[in-house]
Formats: structure tokens, C-alpha cells, sequence
């Protein structure tokens, strides 16, 4: 169902790929839109019980494609580094396709978000949430597939 790896040799380990997806800060989540071109966009996100969660507004262009069509891509990179005298650049990435959909915040997954992102006190975390949570909606992505790879 998934196309393999061309280069295998750049390959990262499954251990590699998941260090990666939970270090990183940014995913760049990929949808369809209903003319059928591609929208992405950023998001922090957290990777929790074998699947990734973001925040965001209840509406919205990407919420309307994940509720029209459920299949996304998300990517996560880390350590470029262009090596200008080979013409080469050091990088280590991972791609995901899965199936996205839009839930009610939690709480549970919110702190877990804010502990990524911040060191708000517990109390303050939780006041925070208070405050947000009638107008913030999150998206759980079930993972299909992944990949890692690095380069140089």
C-alpha cells in the first residue's frame, strides 16, 4: 500500500525514526483540500501512546479537510546542517501517513503538550486550559506508516 524507500541506505532505524518524532518541535501536517491541492501547514504537536496530537481552533482550513478526508501526511526534520563545500546537506527526517480526526480537547493531552512546549507550574498549566478549552479542538492522528531517513 505504501511505497518503500528508494534509498535504503539512508534508512533510519525504527528506534531512530521514533527518538526523532518525539524530540522534534515541528511537523509539518500535509491535507487535501476540496480543490484537491495539497495544504500544509506547521503545528506542535506531541507524540503520545503511539499517536500524534495537536491543538487548534475549532475552525478552519485544515479541520475542514481533515473532516472531509481523513488521510494526511505529516513530517518532521531535525538537524540540517548544509554542507556547502560537497554540495550536500547533513538532515535527519521521518514521514507518516495515517488517519486524522478531529476530537474535543482533553486535558490529558494538553498538559502533556504544555510540558513539551513550556515550563508553566502544574497550577498555572491547568488555569490555562480552563480558559481555552470551550474554544480548542485537537486532532489525533493514528499512524499508518513511517518513515525514517538521514542524510550525510
Amino acid at each position: 500500500m505504501f511505497k518503500p524507500m528508494r534509498r535504503l541506505d539512508k534508512q533510519l532505524s525504527h528506534e531512530d525514526t521514533i527518538s526523532l518524532l518525539e524530540r522534534g518541535q515541528e511537523g509539518v501536517l500535509g491535507t487535501v483540500s476540496d480543490d484537491g491541492y495539497p495544504y500544509t501547514v506547521v503545528v506542535n504537536y506531541v507524540y503520545y501512546n503511539n499517536k500524534i496530537y495537536f491543538h487548534c481552533a475549532k475552525k478552519g482550513h485544515k479541520i475542514d479537510n481533515i473532516k472531509k478526508n481523513e488521510k494526511v501526511s505529516f513530517s518532521v526534520y531535525d538537524s540540517v546542517e548544509v554542507l556547502g563545500n560537497e554540495l550536500n546537506t547533513k538532515y535527519q527526517s521521518l514521514t507518516i501517513f495515517g488517519k486524522a480526526k478531529v476530537l474535543n480537547a482533553t486535558n490529558e493531552i494538553l498538559i502533556k503538550l504544555i510540558k513539551k512546549y513550556s515550563n508553566l507550574s502544574t497550577d498555572k498549566a491547568n488555569q490555562m486550559i480552563a480558559d481555552e478549552i470551550g474554544i480548542t479542538a485537537m486532532v489525533e492522528i493514528e499512524i499508518e506508516h513511517i518513515t525514517g531517513k538521514a542524510g550525510k
